[in-house]
């Protein structure tokens, strides 16, 4: 199985500026009922060498992170077997594990390495998944990654996130000295990379639907502009800097549009850039403010915040433009929304008892349930596969990233050495 893509390649040659501190992450809550599942450290290729990650323990962490699954402590296994032939699984029904994972790394005939892995099902006795990977010796945690998230999809159901990433903007420093960073970063917080570097403000990054190219807010010279620019080479374009607002950029599901807030004519409204022939459309058009517009899985509608009825609301219109409606009713503050990836719910910031909350808006049910409990909670973003949300909340004076899945039971706390970190966005899966 051939396992690194041109667009997984993209990722691994990202350009930097500089490479940062990496997110800590800290699970907070959420392992009981976990499924148990044990992860043999994988054979070293014969002759010795140090390798640059444990592939093994790399699968392990990142099932963990999941809450679905509680790998077996490595000092509690009885055997390390490295093929099929070397397992009973009646070893590992006596300690009640559920699964078991087998592997080993060689040496690969063009250079690098091949990783193999067997998963195994062992109640039932029965070999689930066998794959194969090729890796260069700088690409094995990703590959791990990868490994990891195929062995998810195969027990859940579910594609894995583990071989995505994240982006979120940091600062440190003091006001005159402060300094921002827009940082991309892989979901278990290793491998840093700076995309852009600033003394203004930064905000509001999004992710191409191909993982390629981030649009994003810059304050440079006093003045909001969007920008949009390439990962693998740094190249960057302006492609609004009007007078006035230039905000809330985020990709149609193709990746042909990009809505946004402006207000070049005076009062903030929802457009959208045709990213080809650079026409721009009108959507909302009224004396209220409206902002925040996000795309529906389909791209048929836009959702997007606005006070046109007294109070901060979410709101849903066609993509063409027309008579816009009321999408929130709980609570007197609503925004910053997002589709979740199946468009059966609606991610958002909600004012609760005067503390701001993130909300899941069941669009069936029409009932609001918050998912985190802090009281100043912002920028929340779904993972790709729609079981996880992050989000930036306030934790011991400072700005912090959270997540949290969407069912309520597993919690966990990024964070990066003295940094604020805040704006995250979870990029779309890579394939």
């Amino acid at each position: 199985m051939k396992p690194l893509s041109v667009l997984s390649l993209l990722f691994l040659l990202i350009w930097s500026i500089g490479v940062q501190a990496r997110l800590t992450i800290e699970i907070t809550g959420g392992t009981e009922g976990a499924q148990p599942i044990a992860i043999v450290p994988f054979a070293r290729p014969e002759g010795g060498g140090v390798l640059a990650e444990d592939v093994a323990a790399v699968i392990a962490a990142d099932l963990a992170r999941t809450g679905r699954f509680r790998p077996m402590p490595r000092r509690d296994m009885m055997a390390t077997p490295h093929t099929a032939e070397e397992v009973d699984l009646r070893d590992w029904r006596l300690v009640a594990m559920d699964n078991l994972v087998i592997g080993k790394v060689e040496r690969a005939a063009v250079g690098g390495y091949d990783i193999s892995c067997v998963l195994f099902d062992v109640f039932r006795g029965k070999q689930l998944a066998a794959m194969t990977f090729t890796s260069r010796a700088s690409e094995l945690r990703y590959t791990a990654h990868r490994i990891a998230d195929m062995i998810y999809e195969r027990l859940t159901g579910t594609p894995g996130v583990a071989a995505t990433r994240i982006a979120y903007v940091t600062s440190d420093g003091n006001r005159g000295g402060q300094r921002v960073k827009l940082e991309v970063a892989d979901a278990d917080g290793h491998n840093p990379q700076t995309i852009v570097s600033s003394r203004d403000p930064i905000m509001s990054p999004a992710w191409s639907p191909n993982g390629r190219q981030l649009a994003y807010v810059s304050f440079e010279n006093r003045r909001t502009a969007i920008y949009l620019q390439e990962l693998a080479t740094g190249r960057r374009e302006r492609i609004a800097g009007f007078k006035g607002i230039n905000g809330s950029p985020t990709w149609s599901p193709d990746g042909r549009s990009l809505a946004m807030t402006l207000s070049r004519d005076g009062n903030p409204e929802i457009y959208v850039l045709d990213l080809v022939s650079r026409n721009l459309r009108q959507v909302t058009d009224h004396f209220a403010i409206d902002t925040e517009p996000a795309w529906s899985p389909d791209g048929s509608h836009i959702i997007f915040t606005s006070n046109r009825g007294g109070s901060p609301q979410i709101y849903r219109i066609p993509a063409t433009g027309g008579t816009a409606a009321r999408v929130t009713f709980e609570n007197d503050y609503n925004g910053r929304a997002s589709y979740a990836p199946d468009g059966r719910s609606i991610l958002c910031v909600t004012r609760i008892d005067g503390s701001f909350r993130i909300g899941l808006l069941d669009l069936n049910t029409g009932t609001m349930r918050s998912l985190s409990s802090g009281r100043l909670d912002e920028s929340p973003s779904f993972a790709p596969n729609g079981t996880m949300v992050i989000y930036a909340t306030l934790h011991g004076g400072r700005s912090i990233l959270s997540a949290v899945s969407v069912d309520g039971s597993v919690s966990q706390r990024l964070s990066q050495g003295l940094s604020d970190v805040r704006e995250p966005a979870w990029s779309p899966l890579l394939r």
